[in-house]
């Protein structure tokens, strides 16, 4: 039963309509996708210059004839509360709400149309499609975080029920519960792996000391899908070896969805269906293919919410085997983050300080940036920027939350800044261990 496809219908997202769409696009031939492309640009910027107030101040110099005119998107730029950057007719009731990781150390709030969201479905269903995936009816071993909190912990278990996947937990990666993980291979029919390419590949380490190759545990086993950080080639290569499968490359941000995934011919393909991306030097001019710069991406359907030429953090190339509609993704840097070891011996992987800092996010406009650094294996410092100190019940909030999450019994301080350190790329590391592993 496609269930997924029927709880999106059920919420009123129109998926079908969707693929409908994409069915257009991809039936396109290269010289009218160009020109899909540069028109869909132009329709967007139009829109929200007429429809957003605050892209219409933002943007007040944009020239639509221009494409050099308009002007760089961050989410610095977008920390003020969420209805005052949402489109006239749209609110956070009649369209898609989430909140974004954090990973660049700018938590953020946004908002998607709901034509934009199934869209954006439609293509994830497209793509998994060139493996043999089907979202619908293959099932997923989901290496991913959780919420502790009870509702949304049973809101995440209920969506990972209709979309036919069981979520792994990455907060303990201890040897004793990576044996767990194998035992629950070897009794369901898993068709792929999915997760953070931090905490796939602990447990492929694990597998190899265990002399275990995880397809012969799993004969459904087809692909691994690796997603959230960076995966090194060097940890691709004992994925594959210790999985059985193919991996597969995968990059996305919750504000866009899809932005590039590997076909069967190891190219990691740009989407240029729904999203239209750029490479940008530091003065916000357009790099040619092959040079390394900021990853700029344009959204050509939200009309809920702007994100036009917006900057994610991150750092990229495109390959000069690149064209305007089949852009592919060379390399991508500043997407790792590290590893918990704790004091109990327990390991986990670096992505729980999402869910850590996640209890205290509740808008962008509180906490701007924030960085979780681990200075002993039991001592810990919150860094952070906002207009005010965080209150003592905030304070505890983050520390029981580290008891949740981690484990009980960690010293943890607090440090408010101006601003925080930067890496070369821009980006504010989230989780940094000076602990020697």
């Amino acid at each position: 039963m496609n269930l997924f496809n029927l709880s999106l219908k059920l919420k009123g997202f129109p998926i079908q309509k969707a693929k409908l769409a994409l069915k257009r696009i991809k039936g396109l031939s290269v010289e009218d996708k160009a020109q899909y492309i540069i028109n869909k640009r132009t329709e967007i910027i139009n829109y929200h210059l007429q429809q957003n107030t605050f892209y219409k101040s933002f943007a007040n110099k944009a020239n639509v004839n221009d494409w050099n005119s308009i002007p760089v998107l961050t989410k610095k730029n977008l920390q003020q509360p969420l209805n005052n950057r949402l489109s006239k007719g749209f609110t956070t009731k009649n369209c898609q709400v989430n909140n974004t990781s954090g990973s660049s150390g700018y938590p953020l709030s946004f908002a998607k149309d709901k034509f934009c969201h199934a869209l954006t479905w439609s293509i994830f269903m497209d793509r998994y499609g060139w493996h043999d995936l089907d979202i619908n009816t293959s099932k997923q071993a989901r290496f991913y975080g959780i919420p502790l909190d009870k509702k949304s912990y049973y809101k995440e278990r209920l969506k990972d029920k209709l979309s036919n996947r069981f979520r792994f937990s990455v907060f303990d990666m201890s040897d004793k519960q990576l044996a767990k993980n194998v035992t629950l291979f070897s009794k369901f029919d898993y068709e792929y792996l999915y997760g953070y390419s931090n905490a796939l590949t602990l447990f492929a380490k694990y597998l190899k000391r265990e002399t275990i190759v995880l397809k012969d545990v799993c004969k459904s086993l087809k692909a691994c899908i690796a997603t959230s950080e960076t995966l090194f080639e060097e940890d691709k290569k004992i994925l594959e070896t210790q999985f059985g499968v193919p991996v597969i490359n995968e990059y996305g941000c919750a504000e866009l969805g899809l932005i590039a995934f590997q076909n069967s011919k190891n190219e990691w393909l740009i989407n240029s269906d729904d999203l239209y991306v750029e490479i940008l030097d530091e003065n916000d001019n357009i790099l040619p293919y092959g040079e390394q710069g900021r990853i700029v991406i344009t959204s050509l359907y939200n009309k809920a919410h702007p994100f036009i030429r917006y900057d994610l953090g991150d750092i990229g190339t495109l390959s000069k085997k690149s064209t305007l509609t089949k852009p592919i993704l060379e390399s991508l840097a500043g997407r790792t983050n590290d590893t918990l070891n704790l004091p109990s011996g327990k390991t986990a992987a670096g992505f729980t300080m999402y869910y850590v800092t996640k209890t205290i996010i509740e808008d962008a406009s509180k906490i701007k940036e924030f960085m979780l650094e681990q200075f002993k294996i039991d001592t810990f410092k919150v860094s952070y920027v906002a207009e005010e100190e965080l209150s003592e019940i905030q304070k505890e909030t983050i520390k029981k939350a580290l008891d949740d999450y981690l484990e009980p019994g960690l010293h943890v301080s607090f440090d408010r800044k101006e601003s925080l350190e930067r890496a070369k790329s821009g980006k504010v590391k989230q989780f940094i261990s000076y602990v020697k592993k």
